[in-house]
């Protein structure tokens, strides 16, 4: 099968955490033999930070660990059918030019012989529902969401059984405990600081937290503005600036724990979607605990795969006891690990994608038939 994928950006992870999940993904479509093209626009946001902040060597990680996987720049002015050419399934991510969205949106409509899904990883549909309206994806066979709060927003939009609940996942080729276990020292924190969207539950649930533990804490992520950057002095935190995501099983593998601290949006209104650092973390081996999240869809189990802190005092106590009890960070690791392997890799997102994709050739009537 040939498969085309509309992305905001494959090369580049700067504050772009669906390439994470959609590496992985094309990644195990490429191993099971499928025909995969991503395009990524002209002058995308994520790509034209990482090149102004890191130059082309900022590139140089994803190209040594994707080999297999390419990324095909367009132009507003590229005809949709020259990039849809042979695609036996389109996928748009949410991210991309409501003009794009369209176009593909009435060659379906037209006759092409493509299954067309649109692939929602963001709260901007309770956050900008104005914006997310606006999309027409009236030629669109379905929607992929990231989420079941998420797929319920679709289908109070009219979707109906034509959205499904597509969760990231870890990719196991890249994400997984060290072959070799060496010193663990600290707390690390991967992510970055967006708009206001947790700071007050950043400094709640993390820097005191980790002050008042004596535990040391890393932190690597962009747009930390002057003011965020004092906040982290005071602390005593280190800051390391952007790192390439395929450098975090390796800064997972220095430290003790690490900490989800969830967007405002989804320690609210959309409960059950975590950052995809859950998975990865936990496919690393390395203990976790949750500032308050409600895992609506019961994708983990709490206090087995991870830990859960009410108030800050608690994350205290819970990085207190990771600090100090080697058997109870074990016990983490192996029962996480042990989830994401059963559950939360992106081979079983591709398994998920495929049985999508034949249940809708399975409804579509064969023109015989029609």
């Amino acid at each position: 099968m040939k498969i085309v994928y509309f992305t905001h950006s494959l090369a580049s992870c700067w504050n772009h955490g669906n390439a994470h999940f959609l590496r992985g993904v094309l990644s195990e479509l490429v191993a099971r033999g499928h025909e995969v093209v991503a395009y990524e626009p002209e002058g995308a946001w994520s790509l034209a930070n990482l090149l102004a902040d890191h130059g082309e060597e900022g590139l140089t990680a994803w190209r040594d660990s994707y080999p297999e996987l390419s990324t095909t720049t367009y132009t507003p002015g590229t005809p949709p059918e020259q990039l849809t050419d042979g695609a036996d399934l389109v996928i748009v991510h949410e991210w991309n030019d409501h003009a794009l969205v369209a176009t593909l949106g009435t060659l379906r409509k037209r006759g092409a012989r493509f299954t067309l899904l649109f692939h929602d990883t963001h709260h901007r549909s309770v956050s900008e529902p104005e914006s997310m309206r606006a999309y027409d994806l009236s030629g669109y066979d379905g929607v992929l969401a990231f989420g079941e709060t998420l797929s319920e927003i679709y289908r109070t939009w009219g979707w109906g059984n034509r959205v499904w609940t597509w969760h990231e996942a870890a990719d196991l080729r890249r994400f997984h405990p060290p072959q070799e276990e060496g010193e663990r020292q600290g707390l690390v924190w991967i992510g970055n600081w967006g708009d206001g969207e947790r700071t007050e539950e950043l400094e709640r649930f993390l820097f005191a937290p980790a002050q008042d533990a004596k535990l040391p804490l890393d932190i690597y992520g962009v747009r930390y503005p002057d003011a965020a950057k004092a906040t982290l002095q005071r602390y005593g935190i280190r800051y390391h600036g952007w790192a390439p995501n395929a450098a975090a099983p390796g800064i997972f593998a220095r430290h003790l724990a690490t900490v989800h601290v969830p967007r405002r949006y989804y320690a609210t209104i959309l409960p059950g979607i975590p950052t995809i650092r859950v998975f990865e973390a936990m496919a690393c081996g390395i203990p976790l605990v949750s500032a308050p999240w409600d895992d609506a869809e019961g994708l983990f189990t709490p206090w087995r795969d991870y830990l859960v802190a009410r108030d800050g005092p608690e994350m205290t106590r819970h990085l207190t006891a990771l600090r100090d009890d080697a058997g109870l960070r074990q016990s983490l690791v192996k029962h996480g690990l042990a989830t994401i392997k059963a559950r939360h890799t992106c081979a079983h997102r591709v398994d998920e994608l495929l049985a999508i994709v034949a249940g809708l050739h399975a409804d579509t009537p064969t023109k015989e038939a029609a």
